[in-house]
């Protein structure tokens, strides 16, 4: 019975091997821009977009603009650039209407979407009653804070990419050393693609736009905590800041911001897949 468990665990070992190779090159591969199709199966199907607050948080404010309904309209008008643009790609919201909706759920409605992407729109304020501050400013879950997005990966069965894998694979998991190792590298792949794809709306609102914006940082965004996918959350400017109130507020400057998204997400799912 011994040299059976041993055995058994011997081809957990080199089965773990095996998908740690996999997902290395992935990850090098989406974290270096290059085409990752030989490596990667997967199709690029499903984005969340979220609307940062609502209902009965109406986040930062300006003289005369609310968070709340900003976020709304940039993630309405990205939601329909991209089933425009993108009709293969399946866009699910966490709002659409002026609506709370917790923090935990948001991430609960990707999660259980299996999204290869989560995207949250927000606006940013500085501490001073009239800003002066301004900019865009893009954020990626804190790597340092990875205890709470590991236990999204193993509530989350996408990490696996197969339906059966439980039967497959069984005794996978608890304290068997390789199962670990599998979700240190599948969150270091995550991370290393929501940095991709950041800096891509990055260089989309500077050298497209010709905006400011403080580039792409790490950090707790509790929003992104429990998301067992890429994600970012795009600060899109300072809603206390006279002139950017206005231009987040505005029509245009709502569109400008979608369009930014939606050409850096066209770019990013050309490296995720050929």
């Amino acid at each position: 019975m011994l040299q059976k468990n041993t055995w058994r665990r011997a081809l957990r070992l080199i089965f773990s091997l095996t998908i740690v190779l996999l997902i290395t090159s992935q990850a090098r591969a989406a974290g270096n821009g290059v085409d990752s199709g030989a490596v990667n199966s997967f199709a690029f199907r499903t984005v969340v977009i979220d609307a940062g607050h609502g209902g009965k948080d109406p986040g930062a404010h300006g003289a005369f603009a609310k968070e709340k309904n900003v976020a709304l309209a940039i993630a309405l008008k990205l939601r329909d650039a991209i089933n425009a643009e993108m009709p293969s790609i399946r866009v699910i919201m966490t709002r659409t209407t002026d609506k709370f909706v917790e923090l935990q759920e948001r991430s609960n409605i990707a999660n259980r979407a299996n999204a290869n992407l989560f995207i949250s729109i927000h606006c940013n304020s500085s501490p001073e009653r009239v800003g002066s501050r301004k900019g865009a400013l893009i954020l990626v879950y804190g790597y340092h804070r990875k205890e709470e997005q590991m236990e999204a990966l193993r509530e989350n069965a996408s990490i696996y990419q197969e339906k059966d894998y439980a039967k497959k694979y069984e005794g996978y998991k608890g304290n068997d050393p390789a199962y670990f190792i599998l979700l240190n590298l599948t969150m270091q792949k995550y991370r290393e693609q929501s940095i991709r794809f950041g800096r891509l709306v990055n260089e989309q609102i500077t050298e497209h736009d010709g905006r400011r914006s403080d580039g792409v940082h790490e950090q707790g965004v509790l929003v992104l905590a429990h998301s067992a996918m890429p994600n970012v959350l795009v600060e899109t400017g300072f809603i206390n800041n006279p002139t950017e109130e206005k231009y987040l507020d505005s029509d245009e400057g709502q569109s400008e911001i979608a369009q930014s998204i939606l050409r850096a997400l066209k770019k990013y799912r050309k490296d995720f897949e050929r």
